[in-house]
């Protein structure tokens, strides 16, 4: 009995010592893949904690390569190749003919391989040899046809080779023309010519870090060979506020520390005369025809005025530099801020973080001749004269604002695309390629065929080609049944007002009216008075113009008229509408309109006040008539030019209206250097009515 309950025993105790050993195993192993764990753990927040530290001190080498590109600012660009008028000039580049699968000739077919099938019997042979006889002159035929259509269509592309490369020659010899005769001009000292020219050098240089604005407006005076430019400058975040950035791991978050005040002042203001020096040594670099005696910069920035709020040129730096004493300066070794100050005697605002802003001496309007500006200057840049990169991102803005994703593509490898663009809208959208040609001259249809040729390539929806210029019947012709469409200038700058850009084509606004000039009004006449006016101080003598309104639908308009200086009104007294049908001195006034003319305005150019630039027209609704109607029914407009017995001299269209806005701007006449008045197409349209278009002329209505 004992030996059999030790044996039981002992059975026992041994299953009771492998299940500890199996729990302790178990424990070992879960203990291992806690310590496995915790360790993954920590690997993986040491990455991370390194990632987020790699990131910060990433974006502090941002910075300070920031800060190190603007203090190198002078230097870079003294180190650079100055402009050259043989910049501009093209070389004719006409690829060969490449005949693709034309060059291959049709295969004739091989006598030897039409043999007769099959026959037993003589006449069953006949007849089978009959019908290979019979295949082979059908297939012979056949590839002789082939043939012949293959170099028809071979030839056919061998003229359209030629035609392109001539027209390509064709245009790069009128684009070398051109800039043979302006540097010509400029050799002349013709003052456009030389803003033109010394404009161009700024805009082609690549000095300049992305971000930096480029707006310019500059006179000549050929008397003293000055050159007077007001020159955009960067405002005072272009320095970054952030010194350095840092990974805080208890809060997990990137700490971001300022950088001091008075440092970021200092800076800013080294980057402000550095860039005076910069725009001045790239113009004297550029004057390879020894125009410039001397250059009067002034530097500004656009930015809301701190004591009236209002945006405007507010002027930072100004410098009056000579050539015999610039060119005498080693600028990369100079300090930017004394050299402005003491070298060249300029001035520098002491606190250009709070738009402490110093006085010019002389601005371009002083010169006494045309004032050319680029860039945006006066909210109408001429889209003749625009830098081509920032007339390619206009027109992708313009594609933007009409609802579509629209992107610039890059300069090489773009296939003559300039702007992928996509509309998102159902069935008629999709993906549309644009180019852009920036001409004077007509496009040749050559550019169209190119253009459809390029539609084929890239498998798009719709080609679209915008022009500052015109096409011809054969391009109208070409694209009739193409997914083509075809912009030209006039209705480019309409699109652009009907969506809020801005754009003009040279000092007209738009191509010009067929018919007389709108430059009349500055002239006289000898017609005898026949307006329902009455007398009027200023023109007693009949030297004055009607200026008949007309447009369809039965919206009620007041059509009125500002006389400004810029875009400020001389006066309340110089707003002629309804309530004030004249001016004080009766230059322009309100007067009966005759058919079929719907509202008329008398004006004696030659009398309007001597500080008067421009007469603004515009049309407001009504709404003491129809105060729910806005200009959706103001279309097929034009303003009639009327002599004093108002017969007529031309005719000036203007834009349509468009639904929601009740007031709109007609346009203006402009006064030019040489006596005349231009139109100026408007289209600047407000939701506001009248009173909100009054606002931006510098009235307000109580």
């Amino acid at each position: 009995m004992s030996r059999r309950s030790a044996g039981f025993v002992n059975t026992w105790a041994e299953a009771q010592r492998q299940r500890q050993r199996q729990f302790e195993a178990e424990q070992r192993r879960r203990r291992e893949e806690d310590r496995r764990a915790r360790a993954h753990q920590r690997h993986a927040a040491q990455e991370y904690r390194q990632y987020r530290q790699a990131e910060a001190a990433r974006r502090t080498a941002e910075l300070d390569a920031e800060v190190e590109a603007l203090q190198g600012l002078l230097g870079a660009g003294c180190a650079a190749a100055p402009f050259a008028a043989a910049a501009l000039l093209r070389s004719v580049e006409v690829p060969p003919f490449d005949a693709g699968r034309l060059a291959w000739p049709v295969r004739m077919p091989d006598p030897n391989q039409y043999q007769a099938q099959g026959g037993w019997t003589a006449g069953r042979r006949a007849q089978a040899q009959a019908e290979a006889q019979a295949r082979y002159q059908r297939d012979w035929h056949a590839a002789q046809a082939a043939e012949a259509q293959r170099q028809q269509q071979l030839a056919a592309a061998q003229r359209e080779h030629a035609r392109g490369a001539e027209d390509r020659q064709a245009e790069v010899r009128r684009h070398n023309t051109a800039v043979t005769e302006a540097t010509d001009a400029v050799r002349r000292g013709e003052p456009e010519s030389v803003v033109e020219y010394f404009s161009a050098a700024l805009y082609a240089s690549t000095s300049w870090p992305e971000g930096f604005p480029r707006q310019v407006s500059a006179g000549f005076d050929p008397a003293a060979r000055q050159l007077v430019l007001n020159w955009e400058l960067p405002a005072y975040e272009v320095v970054p506020e952030a010194r350095a950035v840092r990974y805080v791991p208890s809060q997990d978050q990137d700490k971001e520390t300022a950088r001091p005040v008075t440092q970021r002042r200092a800076l800013y203001r080294e980057v402000l005369a550095q860039s005076v020096l910069l725009v001045l040594h790239q113009l004297f670099a550029a004057d390879e025809y020894g125009i410039l005696d001397s250059v009067a910069l002034n530097g500004f920035v656009d930015a809301p005025d701190p004591a009236t709020g209002r945006r405007g040129e507010i002027f930072l730096a100004t410098a009056l530099a000579r050539r015999a004493d610039f060119t005498a300066l080693h600028l990369t070794r100079v300090d930017p801020v004394s050299c402005l100050t003491d070298a060249l005697r300029g001035q520098l605002s002491p606190r250009p973080d709070q738009l402490t802003a110093v006085r010019p001496d002389r601005q371009p309007q002083d010169v006494g001749n045309r004032v050319v500006t680029h860039g945006g200057a006066d909210g109408e840049p001429d889209l003749y004269a625009m830098d081509p990169l920032a007339f390619e991102e206009l027109v992708a803005d313009l594609f933007r604002a009409m609802g579509m994703e629209a992107v610039t593509t890059q300069r090489s490898n773009d296939g003559g695309v300039d702007v992928d663009a996509l509309d998102p809208t159902p069935i008629r959208g999709g993906k549309i390629v644009v180019q852009v040609k920036r001409y004077r001259n007509t496009v040749p249809p050559t550019a169209v065929r190119d253009l459809y040729g390029t539609v084929q390539d890239r498998g798009a929806n719709k080609g679209v080609l915008v022009t500052t210029s015109g096409f011809g019947p054969g391009s109208h012709t070409f694209v009739r049944g193409k997914p083509l469409e075809l912009i030209a200038g006039g209705e480019l700058v309409d699109l652009l007002h009907r969506h809020g850009l801005r754009g003009r084509l040279g000092d007209g606004g738009r191509s010009a009216p067929a018919g007389p000039a709108p430059a009349a009004p500055g002239s006289s006449s000898n017609a005898s008075s026949g307006s329902s006016s009455g007398d009027a101080s200023g023109d007693a003598s009949g030297d004055h113009n009607v200026l008949g309104m007309r447009w369809s639908g039965r919206v009620a308009l007041d059509v009125c008229a500002l006389v400004c200086r810029g875009s400020r009104v001389l006066s309340e007294d110089h707003f002629v509408f309804f309530n004030n049908e004249r001016t004080p001195d009766g230059s322009v006034r309100a007067v009966d309109a005759t058919a079929p003319d719907r509202a008329a305005l008398r004006v004696a150019f030659d009398a309007l006040p001597a500080e008067a630039d421009r007469l603004v027209l515009v049309a407001a609704v009504d709404p003491e008539t129809d105060p729910h109607a806005d200009l959706s029914g103001f279309t097929d407009a034009c303003i009639r030019l009327l002599d004093p017995a108002l017969a007529e001299l031309g005719r000036l269209d203007v834009s349509d209206g468009r639904a929601g806005e009740t007031a709109l701007v007609l346009g203006s006449f402009r006064h030019r250097p040489s006596g005349d008045w231009d139109f100026v197409l408007g289209g600047k349209g407000y939701p506001g009515g009248l009173e909100q278009l009054l606002g931006d002329f510098g009235i307000e209505v109580e």
